[in-house]
């Protein structure tokens, strides 16, 4: 998987248990991998169009750092079906644990709104290409 995004969580975002709120979790995911997506299709035009289940494994707290990684699971023809994973990074034993992880499409747009194929050449490279390959090409 790739890095994409660190997050801290702060006390504004702790819900009544001492954890971070579940829905703040989801918007750094949500964000972090249609960065993810935009950046592969060399396109800010990505949207949301579905989040499949999230698990949440473990608690996250104040002051924790989230790492946020994603990768490539499918390409489609307007669609980029993205693999998303939180990870909680613990300073002491220097470890990441996992926090949680989804699956998210997001759709290539153009200025109406409406769904755009993603440029050939590159939907070619993303099936056929390692997330390293990707990377190389920016």
């Amino acid at each position: 998987m790739h890095y994409v995004a660190t997050k801290i969580c702060r006390a504004s975002e702790i819900g009544y248990n001492g954890n971070l709120f579940g829905g703040a979790m989801l918007s750094w995911l949500d964000e972090a991998g249609a960065a993810f997506a935009g950046y592969l299709c060399r396109t800010p035009n990505m949207v949301t169009l579905k989040m499949d289940e999230v698990q949440f494994r473990r608690p996250v707290k104040i002051s924790h750092h989230v790492r946020i990684y994603a990768k490539v699971h499918k390409v489609g023809q307007s669609s980029l079906t993205i693999n998303v994973e939180a990870r909680r990074f613990d300073f002491v034993k220097e470890i990441e644990e996992i926090v949680c992880s989804t699956q998210i499409v997001y759709v290539k747009i153009n200025e109406e709104g409406k769904a755009e194929p993603i440029d050939e050449h590159l939907r070619a490279t993303m099936a056929d290409a390692s997330l390293y390959d990707l990377m190389q090409r920016f």
